[in-house]
């Protein structure tokens, strides 16, 4: 493979205190990308507690030790480091970027935030009327009404079935000691996964995680149970006063670990990925019914989906929904053709490359194929695993994966001449 992606060498290194993590030196700026990911995220939340891990992410910055909210910004800004706290529904992440000659005080700033976040009642108020907005806010945004309403009849009373923020009634009651147990339960040894890409050594990467890691918990609580999506077919509308109507759409899809993964990811491609697809050819293309429509793959931690999404003027919905309904079909009746999977394997081979454009990147890709059970080489095999996708695997894996009468309508608007099945 002659591409960038191709020359990047993936060190594994392991410290005194047994942590790991994956090191791409990079000695030519003096630059450090560092990327954290604890695997569990918002769905470690307790019962009654919805949202807590979300607002304890977005409060970490809110002052350590005896720095304030105000007093741990400037500090970080006079570093010149840059530090970003997300949660997401299976993991917690932390990116940290900083130069070498400030990466010993950054990195002990860093582990002020981690180790002795303040938390202060007043900071977890303000930020949670920031998340208690953001939740007003997405209860009048249709696509956020289909999203939640999909997931909903997806996955029920689960964590995956309900939003990360929570809601009005548990985040307000959330407090500074809901914070710190937040923390302790998804900031844990054995479910990290760590990353650095730049100006830094194996040993000093070593050293620098045992200070900043060393004393955090060794393990957490139980991840929620799998759950198969409860995705049988149909059309739910929501009546929303609108005049374009947001459509999300799916079923049950495949695990990132599943053998088929890669002949999977390809027939989406082809489907409804980011080229032109056999879906924005038909709903965009030649009928007009949408701006934009497309589909991917979604392999929770604990369940997988196949989604797409597309927004259609109310009196053209039904027509819209019809046309992706013949399309999953024809998926399964008339199979991908050569032709389809050759232009398919083009774009993603000559596209890769595109994803490794510098430090930070890097190093978010590879914790994500840390997290994925990926091995290091995996850089380099790539292309060859997608070239090696034949005819006759793609189209088994379709007639495997796309499950025609299963496909399932979230329909947000006031669409002409259809209701809820």
């Amino acid at each position: 493979m002659s591409s960038a992606s191709a020359q990047i060498d993936v060190q594994e290194i392991t410290t005194d205190g047994g942590l790991s993590a994956w090191l791409v030196e990079e000695h030519s700026s003096p630059f450090t990308a560092l990327e954290l990911r604890f695997k569990g995220g918002t769905s470690l939340d307790r019962v009654g507690k919805r949202g807590e891990i979300n607002l304890m992410m977005a409060t970490l910055e809110e002052g350590a030790a005896d720095l304030d909210a105000q007093g741990f910004a400037k500090a970080r800004d006079s570093l010149a480091a840059r530090f970003d706290f997300e949660a997401h529904i299976d993991s917690v992440s932390i990116s940290a970027r900083f130069l070498t000659e400030n990466r010993d005080e950054a990195v002990a700033l860093l582990r002020t935030a981690i180790m002795e976040p303040r938390f202060d009642q007043a900071a977890v108020d303000r930020v949670g009327g920031q998340v208690l907005s953001n939740i007003d806010s997405n209860a009048t945004s249709p696509n956020e009404i289909a999203s939640s309403t999909f997931n909903a009849l997806a996955f029920g009373e689960h964590p995956y079935g309900s939003s990360s923020s929570g809601t009005v009634e548990t985040v307000a009651g959330l407090t500074s000691e809901d914070m710190s147990t937040a923390l302790t339960r998804v900031m844990v040894k054995d479910r990290l996964y760590v990353s650095a890409v730049g100006d830094i050594t194996g040993s000093e990467l070593a050293r620098m995680l045992d200070d900043l890691l060393g004393d955090l918990p060794q393990s957490g609580p139980e991840y929620p149970p799998y759950i198969a999506p409860a995705l049988a077919g149909g059309v739910t509308v929501v009546p929303f006063e609108t005049p374009q109507s947001v459509v999300m759409f799916g079923h049950s899809g495949i695990k990132r670990d599943d053998p088929d993964f890669i002949p999977a990811y390809i027939a989406n491609e082809i489907i409804g990925g980011t080229r032109e697809s056999r879906l924005m050819q038909e709903v965009r293309e030649k009928r007009g019914l949408t701006y934009g429509i497309g589909s991917y793959l979604v392999p929770y931690s604990q369940s997988e989906v196949v989604l797409g999404q597309f927004s259609s003027s109310n009196a053209v919905t039904a027509q819209a929904i019809d046309v992706v309904k013949d399309e999953w079909r024809k998926l399964i009746d008339e199979g991908i053709s050569a032709e389809e999977l050759e232009e398919a394997k083009t774009y993603l081979t000559g596209s890769y490359a595109l994803r490794f454009d510098g430090n930070a990147p890097i190093a978010s890709i590879l914790v994500g194929m840390q997290m994925s059970g990926l091995e290091r080489d995996y850089i380099s095999k790539r292309n060859d695993l997608v070239n090696a996708v034949t005819l006759d695997d793609l189209n088994r894996v379709v007639r495997e994966l796309y499950k025609p009468d299963e496909l399932t309508f979230v329909v947000v608007g006031q669409p002409d001449d259809l209701k809820s099945d």
